[in-house]
């Protein structure tokens, strides 16, 4: 069933490093032991909770009362190749950025604007983990899981993986645990199309060209490193779970009823809300442009023990001696002041475990 502890600090197995400790931890290596761990807390009656790399989790002061199974599953497999694309699948136990690193250096393309992005590979298509304009539902072909309701293996092709924006089915429900991925990456040695503006303008490209992937790995580093989302242990601005709030979709209304509170706030001269399309009726908006204008810019609440990232509004970070309710406090008030200064409500990315909002 794996490495068994009790009572295990979690808060150093999570990157925004808070929370209490779990009352049994289950480190499991091999598929085979992740399902029996899973199975014993579920036939046992048990609060299980899943962590993968801890990169998107807030967890409660008081800990977890219950059973923690801890992913740490290895292998990388080549499935298949092609003159075209390679079929790759990865253990969900795998660090992401060192699959992302692997993949630049065979040549494989259509992860690498993912390079630098903590956790890992299994919690990828939960989230539909995605930055610099790919997701991983652009390239995910296969999900294997472990069923805890009919408590078996199944399969989902990426039409059941029912990926939208930062979502899936897998995040709907704590029914199925993922255990491997498998990717459809491209053969070459250029990237993808550069579908991102800020990325093309320091690459020098137009949008839409492709690059050399180890450029285009390189620039993205860079561009996460500039606003601390590259984990740096000296670096507090990285303490955090990267970008706290998804940026809000909005039906067009909704978004013209935005703009004019917006002139109404910072003057019909002003600054306007960034606009991205998402679909028939809707529209994106940027997150951190909300709560830079709401007030809360970087640095705000400074020195702590949880402040904004100086380098990134979108970014809760624990400068050292934050607790979880600390962190919760902060996003509270971050997301009532867009409420109140802009009538829209943004929705947390990590998953607070045993508290919330």
């Amino acid at each position: 069933m794996g490495r068994t502890e009790h009572g295990a600090p979690l808060a150093p197995l999570t990157t925004m490093r808070v929370g209490g400790p779990a009352d049994t931890l289950v480190t499991a290596e091999t598929a085979d032991e992740v399902i029996a761990a899973v199975r014993a807390a579920d036939e046992a009656g048990t609060p299980l909770l899943l962590l993968s790399g801890g990169s998107n989790l807030v967890i409660a002061d008081e800990g977890f009362r219950g059973t923690v199974v801890r992913i740490a599953t290895k292998g990388v497999h080549v499935e298949s190749r092609d003159a075209d694309r390679v079929l790759v699948t990865v253990a969900a136990g795998e660090v992401w950025d060192e699959v992302v690193a692997r993949a630049v250096a065979e040549g494989w393309s259509g992860i690498e604007a993912l390079s630098g992005i903590p956790g890992l590979a299994g919690a990828t298509p939960v989230q539909n983990v995605g930055a610099y304009g790919q997701e991983v539902a652009q390239t995910i072909t296969r999900v294997r899981a472990w069923d805890r309701e009919e408590r078996r293996d199944v399969t989902f092709d990426a039409e059941q993986c029912a990926f939208t924006y930062r979502h899936s089915v897998f995040k709907e429900t704590g029914r199925y645990v993922v255990l491997d991925v498998t990717f459809a990456l491209g053969l070459g040695g250029l990237s993808a199309p550069v579908a991102y503006a800020d990325l093309a303008r320091q690459l020098g490209v137009e949008l839409g060209e492709r690059v050399p992937l180890a450029a285009a790995r390189e620039a993205v580093l860079v561009q996460r490193g500039n606003r601390g989302m590259v984990l740096d242990e000296g670096d507090h601005d990285t303490w955090s779970c990267g970008s706290f709030f998804t940026n809000p979709i909005l039906p067009t209304g909704q978004m013209d009823a935005l703009v004019a509170r917006a002139a109404e706030r910072l003057g019909p001269e002003g600054p306007v809300p960034p606009v991205f399309p998402a679909g028939e009726g809707s529209v994106k908006t940027s997150a951190a442009w909300l709560i830079d204008k709401a007030g809360f810019g970087k640095g705000h609440r400074m020195p702590g023990p949880a402040a904004l990232s100086t380098k990134h509004t979108l970014a809760i970070t624990n400068r050292g001696e934050a607790t979880a309710a600390d962190v919760a406090d902060l996003a509270r008030e971050v997301r009532d002041g867009v409420q109140a200064a802009f009538g829209v409500t943004l929705v947390n990315e990590p998953v607070f475990v045993g508290h919330s909002l």
